[in-house]
This record gives C-alpha cells, structure tokens and sequence, in this order.
C-alpha cells in the first residue's frame, strides 16, 4: 500500500506542473491589457509602465512563469490587482466557504444518490425504480440557475423561510454552524447537490443490477445468507467505482459552481473567479484557477488511494 501511495504521488508531480504552465498561459493568452482595470482612462504612458514593470508584466512570459512558479512555491501568488491584497489569503478565505458549500450539497447528494440508487438497483424494473430513476434523470436535466432562481422564489420570496443572498448575518465574516449561518447555506446546498444525486444515483442503480445478477450472489443466497448480508456483499464491490464518481463529482462541485455562487451570491472560489474574470485581475484569476486545480488533482489522489484501501485489485492494476 505504501508503495502504491509513493508512486500515485511521484504521477502527480508533473500533473501539477502541467496544471500551473497552463494556468499561467490560459490568463496571458487573452487579449487586452490586464492594468485596465485599475489604470485611470486619463493615465500617462509612464505611469501605465511603471505598474506594468511593479507587477512584473513586462518582462517575458518564460521569466514571468518561473518567477511566479518560484514564489507560488513559497506561498506567494502575488497581490490583487483590483484590491491591492494578497491573491492567497483572498483565494483561500473563498475556498473555504466554496468547500462549506460543496460539505453540505455532498451530504445531501451523495446521501440521497446512494439511498436512491440501492433501492433502485434491488428493485431494478418496477415502479420504485421508475420513481428513483426518474428524481435521477429530473436531477441531472434541471438547469442549476434555474432551480436556483426557483427556491429563492419560492423559500425566499413567497414564504420568507430562507434569506435569498449571502453566507451569513450582516455584519458576520467568519462562519460559524449555526442556524444563524446554516439558514444562508441550505438554498445553495440543494441546488449544488442536485447534479451528484442524479449522478450518483445512475451510477449506484447500475451497479447494484449488474452485481445482483452475477452467480456469487446466488451462491451466498443458495447458502441461506440474508438479504442484508448479501446486500452487505453487493455494497463492498460498488464502493470503488461509487467512490470514484463521488470524488469526481465532490472536484466537480469545488470547482464548478460559479453560476450558483453567483445566483445566491455565496462569497466562495465561483464567486470569486467571476469576479476576477470580469474585473481582468491576472494575478487573482491565476491563483484562483491554480488553487482549484490543485484541490481536484489531489482530491483525486486521496479517491485513487481510498479505493485502492478498499479494493486490493486495484494496486496492480
């Protein structure tokens, strides 16, 4: 096991060196000039300069990719164009309420995906698998803004049960778990977790057929195991590959979730990334894109190494 960990970890360093050029080249590629967002419309050609050579942008791409590469290393991705404050801390204070979001809609999809897709799968081509099968294909069809836009019309607006925006009480710039905070969470959990469900539903559904309809299970049944004792066996060979659609759908929602922290102006990495995009802020974009990059490559090292604890087979794969 230690040394299957050893060599996924020794695959992963050029990945991420792959992850951070192409970063770097994906913010300098696109046109315009990425001062423009805190240059004056009368500012001289001399003070235009003198902040292009502060911020490094003069120089060329191979030497400004090292330079940043080197300080990235360090913990220093530099400063916010648009608020002068330091790329990290910002991309982090954001990360953490993306992956508060992304906690919360994982419980709720993934919960809901497996129930879902057990008792789909057992009692696969009757009417309780048409009902699961079709909360699985409503949940994966469903725009997210739209549902988005649905729940606060509904919970927020008509009913006022849930506030409609934000990550906590005015006033509030921490989170905390509490109600208080909670109530700001549930409307952006919901819709982020209805995608996995669906997901995660289909794939448990599959899974659970295809290993009741394998002779092994006969035998156990022919040898009086109980339903849960053979239900016990059929769970333990889909966890890898539920897991693995799990990780990826849980990189997926860190990741992708900017129209959603949009619509609920949720302050995490979605949100920012919008914001940086919209304002050009290069080096908050950068840092944006590189953080979220590294968390899916090595949320994917942590589901690799998982399967691997809970299928054996997988290490000589």
């Amino acid at each position: 096991m230690l040394a299957y960990t050893a060599r996924r970890i020794v695959y992963v360093v050029p990945i991420v060196i792959s992850v951070a050029l192409v970063c770097f080249l994906l913010v300098h590629i696109t046109p315009g000039d990425p001062l423009v967002a805190v240059l004056p419309a009368d500012a001289s050609q001399e003070l235009a300069a003198q902040l292009r050579a502060a911020y490094g942008f003069d120089r060329p791409l191979p030497v400004q990719f090292g330079l940043w590469l080197l300080r990235a290393l360090h913990g220093d991705l530099g400063n916010s164009i648009a608020t002068g404050r330091p790329v990290l801390a910002e991309v982090m204070r954001a990360v953490g309420n993306t992956v508060t979001l992304a906690i919360a809609a994982a419980i709720i999809g993934f919960t809901m995906g497996i129930l879902l897709g057990l008792i789909a799968g057992y009692f696969r081509e009757t009417w309780v698998d048409k009902v699961a099968t079709s909360f699985a294909i409503a949940g994966v069809s469903v725009p997210h803004y739209w549902l988005g836009m649905l729940l606060v019309i509904i919970f927020s607006v008509q009913l006022n049960w849930l506030p409609a925006v934000g990550a906590g009480p005015s006033g509030s710039n921490s989170w905390a778990w509490d109600w208080a905070h909670l109530k700001y969470l549930v409307l952006p959990a919901i819709t982020t977790s209805v995608i996995p469900m669906g997901i995660v539903t289909r794939t448990v559904r599959a899974l659970t057929g295809d290993i009741l309809s394998q002779d092994f299970v006969e035998a156990l049944r022919a040898k009086g195991l109980r339903e849960t004792g053979v239900f016990r066996h059929v769970i333990k060979n889909a966890a890898p590959t539920a897991l693995a659609v799990m990780g990826l759908q849980l990189g997926y929602m860190l990741g992708g979730s900017i129209l959603i922290e949009t619509v609920f102006s949720w302050p995490g990495s979605g949100f920012l990334l919008n914001s940086a995009i919209f304002q050009r802020d290069l080096p908050l974009l950068q840092g944006t894109i590189l953080i979220l990059a590294l968390f899916f490559v090595f949320l994917n090292l942590l589901v690799d190494i998982a399967q691997a604890a809970i299928d054996p087979r997988i290490k000589r794969g």
